[in-house]
């Protein structure tokens, strides 16, 4: 068996949710989630798992790095910068486990992470993946000039062979305009194999339309393989040449929602988890519902490693 390496990039944070009436601690960030539960539901001979992004040296970051290194997320992409910290982010989650979200993160180190002495060291690591994952957020911290060196490696590394995952997971607060982030992610689009559309977040950035409009919209740039996340709808797979695949949902009474965070990152990483490891896209979506509807039954964006199902 001949292991393969996906590198996620992005950025954690420290998470502070509530807790009946205090606060609990923890970390999280939209592409974190992704690579822990990536890296929970595969064996790491077949695939393994490496974050891409910087912290600080302080001791909120040092335990960031023990955890994922406990989750088997490899860290040594991760860069420490002396004068930088983590972003931090507290939840507010309603009585029906929906959730607000505010950030202190304008200058986290993550921001940075292409703007080190090691960023160039880093990217010529990279460009040995089989597989590098990112998402709207990842993109949207970055300064413009770091952007621009991403789509640049982006584009080499695809060219070279490279497979390219991007989930959408548009935050309109982290961008100047709607239309710079329409031509952040149309450049995206057209680095990318497998693209993540959470519907929402494609009505929010391009206005209402059909789903058949966003698949054409999104084949036009250059992706092949396209998921449509609906939350508890089905969701849809479009492949190439291939009938539109539709798959169910599993259905949670209200009483079991908890909490949706991580609700779409953790399908991503469902579905990943079988598809990266020679799974058909149906397997996949159903291991991406049956990963997103144990999260949500449980409070925070990391669930207990016992909480996972099997």
């Amino acid at each position: 068996m001949t292991q393969k390496r996906i590198a996620v990039i992005g950025e954690c944070m420290i998470e502070l949710s509530q807790k009946e009436s205090g606060l609990s601690r923890g970390f999280g960030g939209d592409t974190l989630n992704t690579a822990v539960y990536i890296a929970r539901q595969v064996e790491e001979a077949q695939l393994s798992v490496d974050y891409v992004t910087a912290l600080g040296t302080d001791s909120f970051s040092r335990e960031m790095m023990a955890a994922w290194q406990q989750e088997k997320v490899q860290t040594a992409l991760i860069q420490q910068m002396d004068n930088k910290l983590p972003g931090l982010y507290v939840i507010e989650t309603d009585a029906r486990g929906e959730r607000t979200f505010y950030y202190w993160r304008n200058d986290a180190a993550a921001r940075y992470w292409l703007e080190s002495d090691r960023a160039e060291e880093i990217c010529q690591q990279l460009a040995e993946f089989d597989y590098l994952y990112l998402s709207g957020i990842s993109l949207a911290i970055l300064t413009p000039q770091s952007r621009e060196k991403l789509m640049t490696l982006l584009s080499s590394y695809r060219r070279n062979g490279g497979k390219v995952i991007f989930d959408n997971n548009y935050r309109p607060r982290l961008w100047s305009s709607a239309e710079e982030t329409q031509a952040a992610y149309q450049a995206m689009l057209a680095c990318t194999d497998i693209a993540f559309l959470t519907l929402d977040d494609e009505t929010l950035l391009w206005g209402e339309a059909s789903v058949d409009e966003v698949i054409a919209r999104t084949r036009a740039a250059g992706v092949s393989e396209i998921v449509i996340k609906r939350g508890a709808e089905s969701c849809l797979v479009s492949l190439p040449d291939a009938s539109l695949i539709e798959v169910p949902a599993v259905a949670l009474p209200a009483s079991k929602v908890i909490d949706t965070t991580a609700a779409g990152d953790s399908f991503s990483a469902g579905y990943l988890a079988v598809r990266l490891c020679g799974g058909s896209a149906e397997e996949a979506a159903r291991r991406g519902h049956l990963t997103a509807s144990t999260v949500i039954q449980h409070r925070g964006a990391i669930i207990p490693l016992a909480a996972m199902p099997v």
